[in-house]
């Protein structure tokens, strides 16, 4: 087509992300309400997720490698296993910033730091 010619079709993808403090069916909704008047094809959905910080063996992981809590912004499994009612936290190296970037990298001392602190705390258990 040249760019003077006005298509017959246009499709926009959106990448919803929400936080867990909405339901799957509640960001949908809301999609369908920005987007009134348009069809709307739900292809792919995911549940947002706290992480488990409440539960007791998590809050002591968490207090015994002494790191810092900080959201994560992106899905992970982490939201599953809290559809199961499974605790869990997202824990590795690496800076999420940088997560599916051309200049994606994780450093070797952060690989072996977070070994050595998985490796204690499994060891005293």
């Amino acid at each position: 087509m040249a760019g003077n010619v006005i298509p017959d079709l246009c499709t926009v993808t959106v990448n919803y992300r929400f936080a867990p403090d909405k339901s799957a069916s509640e960001a949908i909704a809301h999609v369908r309400e920005l987007f009134e008047g348009f069809e709307v094809v739900v292809v792919d959905e995911a549940p947002g997720a706290r992480p488990g910080l409440t539960h007791p063996l998590v809050q002591e992981f968490v207090d015994a490698l002494g790191v810092e809590v900080a959201p994560k912004y992106g899905w992970t499994d982490v939201a599953r296993f809290g559809e199961w009612g499974i605790p869990a936290l997202n824990y590795g190296p690496g800076d999420p910033s940088l997560a599916h970037a051309d200049d994606e990298r994780v450093e070797i001392a952060q690989i072996e730091a977070c070994y050595q602190g998985l490796k204690s705390w499994l060891s005293s258990h």
